[in-house]
This record gives structure tokens, sequence and C-alpha cells, in this order.
């Protein structure tokens, strides 16, 4: 897709949603191990999972499970039964949930104040405002690539509502590759720690253990990703 068309969907996909994930509120206790979620980019419902840690401020290690996944769908199945994302394994308190509402609820109430943001808890408008942000990357984030597994997990830095970072994990879940998501979106405290580490407060950053390389820009990111990965 070309760069400038890239960017723009991206943008509208977020414009859909009306900018949910791009702000912290209502976040309480911090877990002590970092939470589990098995999903993929484009799903409409794993976005309302990722919409909330980025609220909430939480991270996460990610198993990216697009459709024709061979590297953490079976993973997903054996664990919770069904192939159905996102789902959500919590090591800290042995909770393991599906269905996005549900996995939100618990979210708010193991992690938070016990609210769940209003634009998360509209049912079938918020189902649909998601799909239809999906609905203008035009089937990126979907679909598995053919890829080489990285040793260790990557890690990223983004929010659920930045358009850049969204170009940035798109490309990590065709190629399912583990990563560690760290959420910073606005008002997070966790921001200076991460200008202290990356130099300056910009998303998408990507750090890759694996190679000792890490690098802003989504362009720069995906085709890192791509030539690094892909096979």
């Amino acid at each position: 897709m070309n760069r400038t068309l890239d960017v723009a969907t991206s943008y509208l996909a977020s414009v859909a949603r009306l900018g949910s994930g791009s702000a912290v509120a209502h976040a309480g206790a911090r877990p002590a191990k970092l939470l589990e979620l098995y999903d993929f980019e484009a799903c409409p419902f794993c976005r309302k999972v990722r919409e909330m840690l980025s609220v909430l401020d939480l991270d996460a290690r990610v198993f990216p499970c697009p459709r024709g996944g061979t590297r953490f769908r079976p993973t997903a199945v054996a664990l919770g039964g069904r192939a159905m994302f996102p789902y959500l394994v919590d090591p800290n308190t042995g909770a393991s949930l599906y269905e996005s509402d549900a996995i939100n609820r618990y979210l708010a109430e193991t992690y938070g104040d016990g609210r769940v943001p209003l634009g998360l808890t509209l049912g079938p408008v918020t189902a649909s405002s998601s799909a239809f942000a999906s609905s203008f990357r035009l089937g990126h984030g979907r679909a598995a690539q053919p890829s080489h597994a990285p040793a260790q997990p990557l890690e990223l830095y983004s929010y659920e509502a930045s358009p850049y970072a969204r170009l940035a994990r798109e490309a990590l879940c065709e190629l399912e590759l583990p990563y560690v998501l760290h959420n910073v979106a606005q008002g997070s405290p966790r921001r200076p720690a991460f200008v202290a580490r990356s130099g300056k407060q910009m998303v998408p950053f990507l750090v890759d253990p694996n190679t000792d390389t890490s690098l802003f820009e989504s362009a720069d990111i995906v085709a890192y990703l791509r030539r690094t990965y892909g096979a």
C-alpha cells in the first residue's frame, strides 16, 4: 500500500474509535507479572481489549494469532479450548478469559478502579465502530505471512490510538512475531522512563534484543521486520 494511503487509513481507523486508547485513566494496582494476550491486530474485539490496556497503562506479552497462523494459534486453542480471540491469560491470578467485554471488566476490577470507559461499554455501538475501524485497513493485520521466529520476544512502545504504532503492530501480527507491548499513552507515568531509554517521546519505538536494534518511525520498523524476519 502507498505510504500516504497507509497512514491516512490508519488515522481513519483511530478516528472511527474517537481516539479510544489515547490516554490513561482509571489505573489501579499494577501486576507483578506480564499479562498474556493472544489476539490479532485486525480483530475488532481484540482492539477493544488493547484499548483497555492502553487506558489502564498495562503492559502485556502479545502472542499474535492471525488467520492461518501456526505459531501461537495452536497454543491458544490448547490453553483455552477454542480458536477464539482475544484470549487473555493473567499469571498473577490464574485467570484466563475470552470475550472482550468480560476481559475489560476483569481488567477494570483487577487493575483499575472498577470502571470501564463509556466508549467500551456501548455494546453494538462499540463493536460496530471497532469493526468499522478495521475496515479502513483493508485486511492488514489479519492473515499470517511466512516468517522466521525470533529467539527472544521483541519490545514495542506504543498505545492503541496511535496510527503509526498500528502499522508496526500489523507487521508484527502478520509475521507472527511475539512482543512485549509497552503502553505509553498520554498521561502515562512511565513516559519519563521511556524517554530516558529511547531519547524522545515518540511511538512506535521497537527494541529487538535478538539483533541489538532499536528504532523509531513506523516505515523503518515495518521494513526492518520484513527484512529481518520475513521468509
